[in-house]
């Protein structure tokens, strides 16, 4: 196997505790909430859309993955 492999593999468990450390603390009740989001709640029918924070785990995986790509 290849080293960087391995230190991919490291790398996106770390990133994987950290985000799971923050969901279960809390530090990410804003998301989910942002002023593009849309929501519908009516009776017995809830629509949810997210769409700014969809475009923001976009950006943000978008630059991760550059980011390694170009380090590995």
């Amino acid at each position: 196997m290849d080293r960087s492999l391995g230190l991919l593999v490291i790398f996106g468990g770390v990133f994987v505790i950290l985000i799971g450390l923050l969901i279960y603390s809390g530090g990410l009740g804003w998301f989910g909430r942002l002023p593009g989001d849309i929501r519908y709640e009516s009776g017995n029918v809830r629509v949810y859309v997210p769409i700014v924070s969809m475009l923001i785990i976009s950006l943000a995986l978008t630059l991760l993955f550059n980011l390694l790509r170009r380090f590995f």
